[in-house]
């Protein structure tokens, strides 16, 4: 039997990553900030009583080592552990007020994937294997007019998870990347543009577990969408520049909302 451990799971990507999982009889710990949403998901899959519910902030790093610390007693061991907490939204850095939403992105984004791993990776190394899967974006291949947050962080996250290949592959353990286009989640819904090759999350989540399971080191999901970034990879700036000037924003998080971000 598998055992997953999945942030951000209480919606979207992550919730959809669970039922895929939950499905293949995997017992899953399940963390995300809202506990009574990750109780519900928990009820409607195949052998609830198996899972556990970890109701964290994903930036409160002690308390997600609480939760990594308590699910590795209560499993024995971990195969996979996949850091699908995230957030989207515009940011403009001539507005004073983004930059504390650039700080809070760039913490969810990438800072809590790294403290996400470090609690499951000495587990990992003893088993000699295990599966760290970042979840990434296409938005990461090049920056987007009006996200430099979101762009910035999903670069950093393929970064990051490349460095981190390199240097867990001798310990037996893979990292995996994931590299989402556009998926049909409450966090895109808000995107008032078309969303080309637009992906039912279900139909992802059973991609990415077949990608995860295989160990690639880099996957693009669509495929439709993988084959967009290469192109776009090539593109010289002059290019790209004419190409993306006018792109459509991303919302900015209004100066006067003070509700969190997501």
């Amino acid at each position: 039997m598998q055992s997953v451990f999945i942030t951000g799971a209480s919606s979207g990507l992550g919730a959809a990553l669970a039922r895929q999982y939950a499905s293949e009889g995997a017992q899953l710990g399940l963390l995300a900030r809202r506990g009574e949403a990750l109780d519900q998901l928990i009820a409607s899959l195949p052998r609830p009583g198996l899972h556990r519910a970890y109701a964290v902030d994903v930036c409160d790093h002690a308390a997600v080592q609480q939760a990594a610390d308590a699910f590795l007693a209560h499993a024995g061991r971990i195969d996979v552990v996949i850091a699908s907490a995230g957030v989207s939204v515009g940011t403009l850095t001539e507005h004073a007020q983004d930059l504390s939403v650039f700080a809070r992105v760039m913490a969810i984004n990438v800072t809590a994937t790294a403290a996400t791993f470090a609690p499951f990776i000495a587990a990992m190394k003893a088993q000699g294997s295990g599966r760290l899967v970042g979840i990434a974006s296409v938005a990461g291949i090049r920056g987007l007019p009006g996200a430099e947050a979101y762009s910035a962080s999903k670069a950093a996250v393929i970064s990051y998870c490349e460095s981190l290949r390199l240097e867990l592959k001798p310990a037996g353990i893979r990292v995996v990347t994931i590299t989402p286009g556009y998926i049909d989640t409450p966090m895109t819904r808000h995107n008032a543009y078309r969303m080309p090759f637009l992906m039912p999350a279900e139909a992802f989540a059973l991609r990415a577990a077949r990608a995860i399971r295989r160990g690639d080191s880099y996957r693009v999901i669509p495929w439709q969408m993988g084959v967009v970034a290469k192109l776009l990879r090539l593109l010289p700036n002059a290019v790209y520049d004419l190409a993306f000037a006018n792109a459509p924003h991303k919302a900015r998080q209004s100066s006067t909302d003070k509700q969190p971000l997501p």
